[in-house]
């Protein structure tokens, strides 16, 4: 049954099979080939308690927050606060892309959006300063990896409903990490522009600094206001969710930008998103029914205990097999089939729960600029205009600073783990 389950979710996908539709059916070949065939009326029933969940409920207000933040025009103020404040340094608005899109990941917490939204204008004022097109769309499938690590996170969320993990504690663990790659790809920037002739933006003053601070605050509060109600208990992730929709909303009326054509947009946008994700998760159900009865985690545990014992040595192989699997699977799926297996492992080698979340959550954002699935390189298609091909070999060189990061947060669990104790205190188990 787990042959059937896994191989033909993962054939189904190569053939090019909606996400949704290849894992109903490889949960649908798995439940006949387990012997339930007359029993298939109770899978409806166990996908929709998939989804019946409160903590689920953050995942699609967190989506409309970022989609909200992108229809009223907040993407412009971000990028321009960025350029005011680094556009000068060598490389400028390569540096601008990266600095932008840590603020914007504070308001989204999806990679999607930052490509979709801020994306756009990115590559677009990168093109018209002179920057060839490949490095500007390669560099923002790269910079998109930071939105959904820096806090809010909707792939931190779903981690924290599946692995019973505090929501709060996992977004202040994405910080530090969220920073690093940023300080990554800003660095790689530096080291290239020594060699390529890349145009400055010329320096702002202190009055245009100032002025553009001041025209988003707004965005730049946003992050703060979020992660701050959920730290302190003031509100549930959902609850925090519900209310980055509602400061959205209220900046896009208090701006003027935001139009009944611009919220409809918005909505839908979000319903569309929601849906593919809570199929997944209903599935998903499913699916967790099914490896429980085989078994499937605890002999995975026991083969993988008598293979090493050595933590580190695990840790290699998780992060090899991670990107290996995210290069084949999008990110919401194969965390949902991954993390139910990987943590009966983990919690053996005495892993934070934290700690993993934000290794697996990260690993298998690399995937986005990873053919063949590569969603992000799809999404920079259709932007720059370029082919899959080039922009394939433009984005790979990004993959080293991003996976020198990945090495550090693995390895130093600290850069994880100081935020959430320092504020929320250690963990107990």
């Amino acid at each position: 049954m787990g042959w059937v389950l896994f191989i033909g979710f993962i054939v189904l996908i190569l053939l090019r099979v909606p996400i949704t539709m290849a894992m109903g059916m490889a949960v649908l070949a798995a439940v006949v080939t387990a012997g339930f065939s007359d029993q298939l009326y109770i899978m409806p029933r166990m996908v929709a308690d998939g989804v019946e969940n409160p903590a689920l409920l953050a995942v699609p207000f967190f989506i409309m927050a970022g989609n909200l933040m992108n229809a009223v025009g907040m993407t412009d103020k971000i990028f321009n606060f960025a350029s005011a404040l680094v556009g000068h340094f060598r490389a400028g608005l390569a540096q601008v892309n990266v600095l932008a899109s840590m603020i914007f990941a504070g308001v989204s917490g999806s990679a999607v959006a930052d490509m979709a939204g801020l994306g756009t204008v990115e590559v677009k004022a990168m093109r018209e300063r002179g920057y060839p097109v490949e490095y500007a769309g390669a560099l923002t499938i790269a910079t998109a990896c930071i939105g959904p690590i820096i806090p809010p996170s909707i792939a931190l969320v779903i981690y924290g409903y599946l692995a019973n993990t505090s929501i709060g504690r996992l977004f202040l663990g994405g910080v530090v990490p969220g920073i690093l790659i940023g300080l990554s790809l800003m660095i790689y920037n530096r080291i290239v522009a020594t060699r390529r002739d890349f145009p400055r933006e010329p320096r702002a003053s202190v009055r245009e600094v100032a002025t553009h601070a001041v025209d988003g605050i707004a965005a730049l509060v946003a992050p703060a206001i979020i992660l701050g109600a959920i730290v302190t208990g003031y509100t549930t992730a959902t609850e925090a969710g519900v209310l980055a929709c509602a400061y959205s909303l209220l900046l896009g009326i208090v701006y003027r930008t935001l139009t009944f054509s611009k919220l409809w947009d918005a909505t839908t946008r979000t319903l569309k998103v929601t849906a593919v994700i809570m199929m997944i998760i209903g599935f998903s159900h499913v699916m967790g029914w099914l490896l429980a009865i085989e078994q499937l985690p605890q002999a995975m545990a026991e083969a993988v205990l008598l293979t090493t014992q050595d933590r580190h040595v695990f840790l290699a192989l998780l992060i090899v097999f991670l990107l290996a699997i995210g290069c084949v699977i999008e990110g919401v799926p194969a965390k949902i089939i991954l993390i139910p297996i990987l943590l009966p492992i983990t919690d053996q080698f005495g892993i934070d729960r934290v700690h993993f979340g934000l290794i697996i959550v990260y690993a298998l954002l690399l995937g986005l600029a990873t053919p063949p699935m590569g969603v992000g390189v799809y999404i920079m298609v259709g932007i720059t205009g370029k082919s899959f091909e080039e922009l394939t070999l433009a984005v790979l060189p990004f993959l080293i600073p991003l996976s020198i990061v990945l090495i550090l947060i693995t390895y130093i669990p600290e850069l994880t783990l100081w935020l959430p104790d320092l504020i929320m205190g250690p963990q107990q188990y």
